[in-house]
């Protein structure tokens, strides 16, 4: 029950990051210093979802 609650906690932090770094990049695509910015958070993102799905159905 514990590692389903960590799952769930994960993936929703990790997709919470990846579409708000995507939503924000996309209304400051102007501002190149920005754009680096939440292209750091939207990978960030990327990378805790993967890494949790593969954590939780390979092992």
């Amino acid at each position: 029950m514990k590692e389903w609650i960590l799952f769930a906690l994960f993936m929703i932090v990790g997709l919470g990051m990846l579409i708000s770094g995507i939503i924000y990049m996309q209304k400051e695509k102007d501002d190149m210093e920005s754009v680096k910015i939440y292209r750091t958070v939207s990978a960030i993102g990327s990378i805790m979802v993967v890494v949790t799905t593969v954590l939780k159905f390979a092992f």
